[in-house]
């Protein structure tokens, strides 16, 4: 039987990613490698005296690691705070010209034109509608492969964060349905073009005139995708800190 120690120089034993020899953190999942096994030793084979063989002489430099402040928890703390600092210049009323100066806009639009093509096959009006669906779904994917495939709790809220962003990103573009004052990817306004998604989905779903109202209802869904994303990557940096994760060890293969 492998020890502790052998077992933390090759997988994580609760996501199976490669862990360095010694390693005290999975990088993946987020986990304290001797937390977890004190809370799961039966399941790995690991004797309870054998967890002492994962940590290192006790020194100043390696209590910080053992609690769960290791380069991993920084860096995503530091994250955590500059996603935090950019919502607050998001949030607001529907302003379209906030969310065009935001540095995701051009990404977002990448995802929202290859999102006509994607959906061409189904028709004019999921075509039309398939560039702001698929600019919101791109994150919601990314968040649901970040959790059953690296079960990266951490990572999934980022990319529901940036759900929420696309969102925002979104909600100028129905504002506007009949208006038609916003200038798009071509240099003219809707008016100079006759129109463009938004003016014709309502249009042809029959409520324009709400064009606004469902505006405002996108606008504020986003923020609140946002601030619960943010939320939850706090706690669980808090819960990684601590030590205190519990999930089931990973079985797949």
């Amino acid at each position: 039987m492998e020890s502790a120690a052998q077992g933390a120089g090759n997988d994580c034993p609760k996501c199976r990613a490669p862990l360095p020899v010694g390693a005290l953190e999975c990088l993946h999942c987020g986990i304290i490698v001797e937390k977890y096994l004190e809370h799961h030793p039966r399941e790995h084979g690991v004797p309870i005296a054998a967890l002492a063989s994962l940590a290192p002489p006790d020194d100043a430099a390696d209590a910080g690691a053992r609690a769960g402040f290791g380069p991993a928890f920084v860096g995503r703390a530091i994250l955590l705070v500059m996603l935090a600092i950019w919502t607050t210049t998001l949030v607001g009323g529907v302003d379209a010209n906030r969310m065009t100066s935001s540095f995701l806009h051009l990404p977002d639009l990448v995802f929202h034109e290859a999102g006509h093509v994607l959906f061409m096959p189904f028709g004019r009006f999921m075509t039309v509608l398939g560039g702001s669906l698929t600019q919101v779904l791109v994150p919601l994917v990314c968040a649901g492969a970040f959790l059953w495939q690296t079960h990266d709790r951490f990572a999934a809220t980022v990319a529901v964060w940036w759900a929420g962003e696309n969102l925002l990103d979104v909600a100028p573009y129905i504002n506007d349905a009949r208006d038609l004052r916003l200038v798009l990817l071509g240099g003219h306004t809707g008016a100079e073009v006759e129109g463009h998604d938004w003016e014709y989905l309502l249009n042809a779903m029959g409520i324009a005139h709400r064009d606004h109202a469902i505006a405002a209802v996108v606008q504020g869904l986003g923020i609140a995708v946002m601030i619960g994303a943010l939320v939850a990557g706090t706690l669980i940096l808090i819960r990684s800190a601590r030590g205190s994760l519990r999930d089931p060890p990973y079985t797949g293969t």
